[in-house]
């Protein structure tokens, strides 16, 4: 039997919502080991001038906590 975690990490990206997720599960995978899935639960867009200029997403990555 596994159990897993679940935590919510925030990221942002000046060039997507793409690369937002998989800039945080690349620093998430720097900490937390056997990462099974993220479930993105919100999208954001900070804007100057009319433009986007960053991307962020706040996501909750699952991941099975080691025996």
């Amino acid at each position: 039997m596994s159990v897993a975690k679940v935590s919510e990490i925030s990221a942002t990206s000046t060039k997507s919502f793409e690369d937002a997720i998989q800039q945080g599960l690349a620093r998430a995978g720097k900490t937390l080991r056997h990462i099974r899935g993220a479930w993105i639960k919100e999208h954001q867009v900070k804007c100057d001038e009319g433009r986007i200029v960053e991307y962020q997403v706040n996501m909750m990555v699952t991941f099975v906590i080691d025996d």
